[in-house]
């Protein structure tokens, strides 16, 4: 009997989606391509690279719904095994989170608490933390008279993971084609710019902002900072409620602390602005003292991929997945996603 064949599969995207797909499919034996208009692997223009990496199912509910929810719990699930099978050093956490809220932002504070409580199910609803709670948990932070532990939700080091998933996939034998734009993905076809068609048995599309105008899909503008601060002792995210935005502050190894992050509506790729700069450092400062004398060694700001509901799409038909609108949430629903895709559209290779 005659071997069969391995599947051909071409991915049209090498964010994260495009990379956890590749490492998962070229390790099942499948021969997997990846297209992307990057220069190289490291270059950091997927949104997935910008990210801090929170794993934060319960807080998200504050302007997610419940299918996100449901899909960041299974992701906190899967996370664990996919660092382990990627065999690199890759940071990740599950310390829970912490929502923080100064005396004068109580109210608003507490009406975003009860209504994760209100949409969370049974055993994930916020826990309230006095003085001493918060001071055990991070003695660092500025005694504020509003605090929350959201246990169980965690953190990942994107740069870290990013770099591997990449290195695990092509040492398994998936092929990246970098500084190769797709302008065209079908039921098992890639249409590239310059005219080449790329022949597969399944193609998957996770292009993001650069599925246009297949999709109606939109960037949305984040601006982070990376603040270097030795001696500082953070164990897990923080988020600061305010009326007005919402500022978080997340640890990483090296000394490294992220803050961000601003939402806006545009698709402008410039510079980080002074006054995001200032607000999200002021506001972070006002939490953790210990800040400010911090260096900023780094910015980035990123577009998020968002569709008109703000809700992730994953539409399967034979031959060709798509995964599209994941929005704030890409580390958080991301191995969710691919389980799913990946279950409802590949045979057995």
């Amino acid at each position: 009997m005659t071997a069969r064949s391995p599947q051909r599969v071409a991915i049209a995207g090498a964010g994260l989606l495009g990379r956890l797909l590749a490492a998962q499919l070229a390790r099942a034996g499948c021969e997997v391509q990846v297209f992307d208009p990057a220069a190289d692997p490291l270059a950091r223009g997927a949104a997935g690279w910008t990210a801090a990496g929170m794993l934060s199912p319960v807080a998200e509910l504050e302007c997610a719904d419940e299918h996100v929810f449901a899909l960041g719990l299974r992701s906190l699930a899967l996370w664990p095994g996919i660092v382990q099978a990627l065999g690199r050093p890759v940071d990740l956490r599950f310390h829970g989170s912490l929502l923080l809220a100064h005396r004068g932002d109580e109210g608003a504070a507490r009406r975003v608490v009860d209504l994760l409580a209100a949409k969370a199910p049974s055993g994930h609803a916020p826990q309230v933390l006095d003085g001493a709670g918060l001071r055990e948990l991070e003695p660092e932070v500025q005694r504020l008279p509003n605090a929350w532990l959201l246990p169980g939700e965690g953190q990942i080091d994107t740069v870290q993971a990013m770099q591997a998933l990449a290195e695990t996939a092509a040492e398994a034998g998936a092929r990246f084609h970098w500084g190769s734009t797709v302008v065209a993905a079908g039921a098992g076809h890639l249409q590239l710019e310059g005219g080449r068609r790329i022949e597969a048995d399944h193609v998957f599309d996770v292009r993001g902002t650069g599925a246009r105008p297949q999709l109606p899909v939109r960037g949305v503008r984040g601006e982070i900072l990376h603040l270097h601060a030795p001696g500082l002792r953070l164990q897990r995210p923080l988020r600061l409620l305010h009326p007005r935005h919402r500022v978080y502050i997340v640890p990483r190894p090296g000394d490294r602390i992220l803050v961000g992050a601003s939402e806006i509506e545009s698709e402008d790729r410039s510079p980080i602005s002074v006054r995001s700069t200032v607000e999200l450092l002021t506001a972070a400062h006002s939490v953790l003292p210990a800040l400010a004398e911090a260096r900023v060694v780094h910015t980035e700001t990123n577009l998020r991929p968002a569709l008109p509901d703000n809700l992730p799409s994953l539409h399967v038909e034979p031959g060709l997945t798509r995964i599209n609108g994941l929005f704030r949430h890409g580390w958080l629903i991301g191995p969710a996603l691919v389980e799913q895709a990946l279950s409802s559209s590949m045979p057995t290779p």
